[in-house]
């Protein structure tokens, strides 16, 4: 890493703990059985971050549409969805987020494919795993498999999520 990069990050990591919030979306699971939602408190917190909000909606675009608006008028800068993003008729999560980000990190969605491509595959192209930015916050949008959330968190949300919440308040 070079001094300069190295620098940066500090500077990000000095910042104190990110309000993080955590959307799970999901027709079937409940508070009580999402795993996801469990799994990201432990890790936000473990890391010394806070979690923000809480949200466990449906599928449907209306309402992912109302608790992005809502949480990104609210305490937290960065935004985890989980759920919704592959193909079939029900999974609506993508094509909201893709019509409402105003800067899209499109290395997220790619690097997350590959590494799952390693993990399980060419299933790994079903995904429509996607990050942006949202009205000041970090929007990240993962598969909602318990795997890919894990994926997705330790090898790219966890390792930046300091300096992306720094260089979006910028």
């Amino acid at each position: 890493m070079s001094e300069s990069l190295r620098r940066h990050k500090q500077c990000a990591s000095a910042r104190g703990p990110v309000p993080v919030a955590i959307v799970t979306v999901s027709d079937t699971r409940t508070p009580e059985t999402d795993v996801n939602r469990a799994y990201l408190e432990e890790r936000i917190r473990g890391r010394g971050h806070e979690v923000a909000a809480y949200r466990l909606i449906r599928d449907e675009p209306a309402e992912v549409e109302r608790v992005l608006d809502e949480l990104a008028h609210g305490e937290a800068r960065v935004i985890l969805f989980n759920g919704g993003t592959g193909i079939s008729r029900r999974d609506t999560t993508y094509d909201v987020l893709a019509r409402k980000l105003e800067k899209t990190l499109p290395g997220f969605g790619e690097l997350f494919r590959m590494l799952s491509y390693q993990e399980i595959g060419p299933a790994a192209m079903l995904s429509r795993a996607t990050a942006g930015v949202y009205q000041g916050c970090v929007v990240f949008s993962t598969p909602g498999s318990p795997a890919a959330v894990r994926l997705a968190w330790e090898k790219l949300m966890a390792p930046e999520l300091e300096h992306l919440a720094w260089d979006v308040s910028r």
